[in-house]
């Protein structure tokens, strides 16, 4: 029996994973050992995501990779130069970094790219318009999601406040990525999809909330 084919079993399996992670990281006792985890988090939804995906996975898989690089480039320049985000670092609980930047955090741009794409779809057929609204979905996801990362050392910022220029860049490249996604790629999203992009932004607002 194939998982896949139950889209409600991976849908708790996302839920038990993130209020797993929630529950763990509200509490002091067992903070230190899940944060550590949240890249395994991050991967084992894009896992799930992946799986649920039945007809069009070698195009999810080929947009993920290019959403990958675009995304772990442009935190690569942010790292390291500041022209992009502002002066930021990453601290230790995403995981394996390369250059100063956490692999999962290309994977995290990619994956947010197409949940937060599934919200919209079927609102409107005008691509103009769902780039900038997706766009503006996901600069919210990182409003919500930005002082959670601060405070939980995901990342910091070097002059201690989060930078309005940092909403502007993750707008930007947001349209680069939705741009991208909605011309050349079509892919009918499920209910796993949106699913995800619920869990996590509860995640975070509820970590900010708490």
């Amino acid at each position: 029996m194939k998982v896949s084919s139950h889209p409600t079993l991976i849908i708790t399996i996302l839920i038990i994973l993130y209020v797993v992670g929630l529950v763990g990281i509200l509490f002091p006792q067992t903070r230190g050992v899940v944060l550590p985890l949240s890249s395994v988090n991050l991967f084992l939804g894009f896992l799930l995501l992946s799986y649920s995906e039945k007809k069009s996975l070698k195009s999810l898989l080929i947009f993920m990779a290019i959403a990958f690089i675009i995304g772990f480039c442009s935190e690569l320049i942010g790292v390291q130069t500041g022209i992009l985000f502002g002066n930021y670092s990453y601290g230790t609980n995403l995981g394996i970094k390369f250059i100063g930047v956490p692999l999962i955090i290309g994977l995290n741009w990619a994956v947010l790219t197409v949940t937060s794409a599934s919200i919209t779809e079927g609102f409107s057929e005008n691509i103009v318009f769902r780039v900038v609204i997706n766009s503006l979905i996901m600069v919210l996801f990182d409003f919500v999601m930005e002082p959670v990362a601060v405070k939980f050392d995901f990342w910091s910022w070097h002059s201690n406040e989060i930078p309005v220029y940092n909403y502007v860049c993750w707008f930007l490249i947001s349209v680069i990525l939705q741009f991208i996604y909605l011309t050349y790629f079509t892919i009918k999203s499920n209910i796993v999809y949106k699913t995800l992009f619920i869990v996590q932004f509860l995640f975070f607002l509820f970590l900010n909330l708490f």
